[in-house]
């Protein structure tokens, strides 16, 4: 049987998805205020963009931009209503007199219309972390720009940004306040799976470059304690930078030859890669240690800001959770972030703001990387 308060267009489907709750709460909202447009006054902070759907945010936009009846003519004639109707349709041309009766219909108790504004609320602020999260998926992937890394940092700033307005709004008695207490504070959605480093041809030669030019200059290590093993793109070139920095750290002599004999006692040396193999690899550095890591740390940060993105997204994308869980689950998930970050920013000098940066381009200061008409292609297995 149609639902009257649902009408769908014919698409020529036999199944449409249902309404969700949040369609069911902005259609008890507007009855409520269409009912007693008083109570427009016990609405706050609601706004026409955080309905899901465009009708309704104009009949709340054309709601706010007329001064509500008296009360006894507004019990005579159906003055409001009309008026509503009116100052709605330029933006939602489809609206009739009978849908805003259907909403009347729709409301339970016009008394409650607070709550149905926080539920619409607490909907529009799981979407629109979701599309935050989007956002800092994107710039992830998005290599082609000058500074993939301060892209991601500056979307990661505006998503962190709204978490923390959001946990300014979710108090007690909001909607998920004393429900996430119930609940516990933590999502129960179960996490992502993590995506795998960017391994490519490009990534996978700038690691060997970075252990050769390590091997040749294995001073630079000293001051490279920003890097970490679990940077590495391959498991087997992280572990070949531990052999390395425990070498330097003891003050051992570091050649290929001595680097070989390390792998070994580390078991490193299998059917990945032969001796012959990582002593080739060693070989041949090009440019500097520090240029490479650099390289290797950047792809790992934005690996890292994809998976915090993942699992923001499967976060806000589950409607079991509350606004309470959302602010917990995604501020833990921004923690994951928190540490590659400061150690990006120990290698780079201090970023601008972005209104400076667009103001003007500061100049780059890069380090030595390889020559133009150096060769770039090895093969390791």
């Amino acid at each position: 049987m149609p639902d009257p308060l649902h009408p769908q267009p014919d698409l020529g489907l036999d199944e449409t998805a249902p309404p969700q709750p949040v369609h069911y709460a902005e259609q008890a909202l507007l009855g409520a205020l269409l009912l007693d447009p008083q109570q427009l006054k016990t609405i706050d902070a609601l706004e026409p963009s955080h309905f899901s759907d465009h009708s309704h945010a104009a009949l709340f936009t054309a709601m706010r931009s007329l001064l509500p009846p008296a009360a006894e003519a507004h019990a005579r004639k159906p003055i409001w209503l009309n008026g509503v109707l009116h100052a709605a349709r330029p933006e939602a041309p489809g609206l009739s007199a009978a849908y805003l009766h259907s909403l009347v219909h729709a409301c339970p108790w016009a008394g409650h219309a607070a709550a149905y504004a926080r539920i619409v609320r607490a909907d529009h602020a799981r979407r629109a972390l979701r599309m935050h999260a989007q956002r800092l998926g994107q710039s992830a992937t998005d290599t082609t720009g000058p500074d993939p890394a301060g892209v991601v940092l500056d979307q990661a700033d505006v998503l962190a940004r709204f978490v923390d307005e959001l946990a300014g709004r979710v108090g007690a008695r909001g909607v998920g306040g004393r429900l996430a207490q119930a609940l516990g504070s933590l999502p129960r959605t179960p996490p992502p799976t993590a995506p795998p480093h960017h391994a490519d041809e490009e990534a996978l030669e700038e690691e060997r470059l970075l252990l050769a030019s390590a091997t040749a200059r294995p001073d630079g290590l000293k001051s490279m304690r920003w890097l970490q093993a679990e940077d590495f793109a391959l498991p087997l070139h992280g572990a070949l930078f531990q052999c390395l920095s425990a070498q330097v750290h003891r003050g051992d002599p570091v050649d290929a030859v001595t680097v070989l004999w390390e792998a070994q006692h580390r078991g490193l040396l299998t059917t990945d890669i032969t001796p012959p193999e990582l002593i080739a690899l060693l070989s041949t550095p090009v440019g500097s240690p520090e240029h490479w890591g650099e390289r290797v740390l950047q792809r790992a940060l934005l690996t890292r800001a994809y998976a915090v993105a993942l699992r923001i997204q499967a976060f806000a994308g589950d409607p079991a959770n509350t606004p309470h869980q959302l602010v917990t689950g995604s501020r833990r998930a921004l923690a994951d972030l928190t540490a590659i970050r400061a150690r990006w920013q120990r290698t780079t000098p201090p970023r601008p703001s972005p209104a400076l940066r667009r103001a003007s381009i500061p100049p780059t200061a890069a380090r030595a990387g390889p020559p133009a008409a150096a060769s770039m292609h090895r093969t390791t297995r």
